[in-house]
C-alpha cells in the first residue's frame, strides 16, 4: 500500500477497462488485504474480491447473503485500497432493489473498487454452481442494470451483469439475458457455470462484448486455462475461492499436526517467514513515516 501517493479508484477503473479492452485478464480470488497484496507482488494486473470468500472467511456462513451490504462494502475496501491495481468485486443481487442498488452501487464506489458484478438470482442467492437457483424476471434485472449504470459517480466504473440462466432456463434463455443486459447499461457479461469448452465458445459467438468466465473448482465448469479462455473469446477470468480452499486444506493439515505432534517445527519451510511478512506489508516504510512525520522514532523493531 502507498501511503504518500496511493493510486485512485478512478484510475483503477479506467486500467481495468484499459486492460480488458486488449487481453485477458486473470484475477485470483483474494479474500484479505495480505492476499490481495500477494496477488499484487507476483505481478497480477488485477484482484477479484469474491462474496463468498468474504463470507464465508468473515462469518463463517454460506454464501447466501447473510451478510448486509455495508459489512461486504467494508471488507471490501480494505482490500481494494490495501493494492495499486484494480479489483472487481462480487455484489451479489445489488442488496435489494432498484433504490438498493443505486445505494449499493455508490457504496461500492465510495469504498474504492474498480467495478462490481451484479447477478440476475432472486435474493437470497445461492451459490452459482449449486442446484436450486430461482431468477428474477430478466425485466427486473434490466431495471436494475440500468438504475446501477445512472448511479456510479465515475463512467469507467465496471458493471458486469451476471447471469446464472444457464441452469435455470437453458442455454438459450442466457444469451437472450446477456444481450438484454447489455442494452440495458452492463458493460460486461459474467455467464455462470456453463458446462462445456463448447458452450463457452457458442456463448462468445452469440453475446459480442466483455465476457467473463469463472474458473471455481469443484463446480459444473469443466477446468480451463486461462490460455483456453483467451482463445474462446474471454476478456476476465476469475478464480474466486482458489487461495481461500488451499489455505483452509493447508490448515487442516498443520492443525492435525499441532493436534497429534504438538508442535509445528516441520511446518517452518512452508510459512511465510517473518520478514517476508513484513516485506509484504512494507513495514519499513510505516516506520520511515512515523519517523519523518511523527517524529516517534522506530517503534516496531527490525524484522527478523
Amino acid at each position: 500500500m502507498n501511503l504518500t501517493n496511493p493510486t485512485s479508484a478512478a484510475d483503477k477503473a479506467s486500467r481495468l477497462r484499459q486492460a480488458i479492452a486488449t487481453d485477458t485478464v486473470t484475477m485470483p480470488g483474494c479474500f484479505n488485504a495480505p492476499v490481495a497484496m500477494m496477488a499484487q507482488q507476483l505481478g497480477f494486473d488485477a484482484i477479484y474480491i469474491s462474496g463468498a470468500g468474504l463470507i464465508n472467511g468473515m462469518s463463517g456462513y454460506p454464501d447466501i447473503a447473510l451478510l448486509g451490504m455495508e459489512e461486504v462494502a467494508r471488507a471490501a475496501a480494505y482490500i481494494a485500497r490495501a493494492v495499486d491495481v484494480p479489483a472487481l468485486c462480487d455484489a451479489d443481487t445489488g442488496f435489494g432493489e432498484v433504490l438498493q442498488v443505486m445505494r449499493t452501487i455508490q457504496t461500492f464506489e465510495d469504498a474504492g473498487v474498480a467495478g462490481v458484478h451484479l447477478e440476475d438470482q432472486v435474493m437470497p442467492k445461492r451459490c452459482g454452481h449449486l442446484d436450486g437457483k430461482r431468477l428474477v424476471t430478466s425485466q427486473d434485472m434490466e431495471r436494475k442494470l440500468t438504475a446501477a449504470s445512472k448511479a456510479r459517480a465515475n463512467p469507467d466504473f465496471l458493471l458486469v451483469a451476471r447471469t446464472d440462466a444457464r441452469a435455470v432456463e437453458g442455454f438459450d434463455a442466457a444469451v437472450e439475458r446477456g444481450l438484454r443486459y447489455l442494452d440495458a447499461g452492463a458493460d460486461a457479461i459474467f455467464i455462470e457455470a456453463l458446462q462445456s469448452e463448447e458452450e463457452f465458445g457458442r456463448y462468445a459467438e452469440l453475446v459480442q462484448a466483455p465476457l467473463l468466465a469463472n474458473m471455481t473448482e469443484f463446480g459444473k465448469t469443466p477446468m480451463l486455462s486461462v490460455e483456453q479462455f483467451r482463445q474462446l473469446g474471454y476478456r476476465m477470468v476469475i478464480f474466486p475461492m482458489t487461495a481461500f480452499r488451499v489455505m483452509m486444506k493447508a490448515v487442516e493439515e498443520l492443525f492435525t499436526d499441532l493436534r497429534d505432534k504438538g508442535e509445528a517445527t516441520q511446518w517452518l519451510e512452508r510459512m511465510q517467514t517473518r520478514s517476508e511478512l513484513y516485506d509484504l506489508l512494507d513495514y519499513e516504510a510505516y516506520n520511515e513515516m512515523d519517523r519523518y512525520i511523527a517524529g516517534n522514532g522506530d517503534t516496531g523493531g527490525e524484522a527478523k
